[in-house]
């Protein structure tokens, strides 16, 4: 088999780095991935913040509310970045409001997390650790304080990046009948049912956060997911009003 493919079927969350630099060559290479990543309509509308300040990654981590987060020895801030061509577009004397519209922010959306991946596929290739922060949308609207994003940006997804200090057991998934279909959605009648032998592989992983302590079973975590409600992350759009999106909501 294809050792990159190798790799990807191998995919672990790492969360905890050995305490070592990456070299600025390999660093600069991930970039280079990033940059080469496919692209909607070849606009670019995504950026990169590599977060280097301790105090920064601190206020990031409380975000989080994951403090492995100011341990990561990169750690990267993917955002929809539509002021970059906003701003071209007025040097030549156009004032666009479409610099703002839906179809432009889930383009920069898709584009940052396309890059994020492609960078996540090319740190493991060469035997780095990644794991991505969804956490830091917990406080949107502080997290663009802290980083000082202007009008049209917004934060996708964290990535941390480093040599790992941990090695975590393969993390089970239900089987791929559940999320693949052909030519329409499928709905099925039991999904308790027939999840019942997943539910049992979820129960014998363990993982590392609390290595003592097998997790529930997949069923079970999503009550607890959707029960466990973050009133910050539902105002979420208000958020990306603020940054000069417009919903047009009806």
């Amino acid at each position: 088999m294809n050792e990159m493919i190798k790799k990807q079927l191998n995919h672990r969350t790492i969360r905890e780095f050995q305490d070592k630099e990456i070299p600025e060559d390999i660093y600069n290479t991930l970039l280079e991935v990033a940059q080469r990543t496919a692209s909607s309509t070849g606009m670019q509308q995504s950026s990169i913040i590599r977060v280097t300040d301790s105090t920064l990654k601190n206020e990031i981590a409380k975000i989080c509310t994951q403090e492995y987060v100011s341990r990561a020895p990169i750690l990267l801030i993917f955002i929809v970045d539509t002021y970059r061509n906003h701003q071209i577009a007025l040097e030549q004397g156009y004032d666009l409001s479409s610099s703002g519209d839906m179809d432009r922010f889930f383009q920069g959306f898709t584009d940052a997390t396309l890059a994020a991946q492609n960078m996540i596929n090319a740190a493991e290739a060469i035997d780095l650790g990644t794991v991505i922060f969804g956490s830091i949308l917990n406080d949107s609207k502080k997290l663009c304080e802290l980083l000082e994003l202007p009008k049209y940006t917004f934060p996708v997804l964290g990535l941390g990046i480093g040599y790992p200090n941990q090695d975590p057991q393969l993390k089970p998934r239900m089987d791929m009948k559940f999320r693949v279909f052909d030519n329409k959605y499928e709905k099925m009648d039991n999904y308790l049912g027939l999840l019942t032998d997943y539910d049992e592989e979820m129960q014998t992983y363990y993982d590392l956060r609390q290595a003592n302590k097998p997790l529930d079973k997949f069923s079970t975590q999503v009550v607890g997911r959707l029960e466990a409600v973050n009133t910050k992350r539902q105002e979420m759009m208000n958020i990306i009003v603020e940054q000069g999106f417009d919903l047009k909501l009806k």
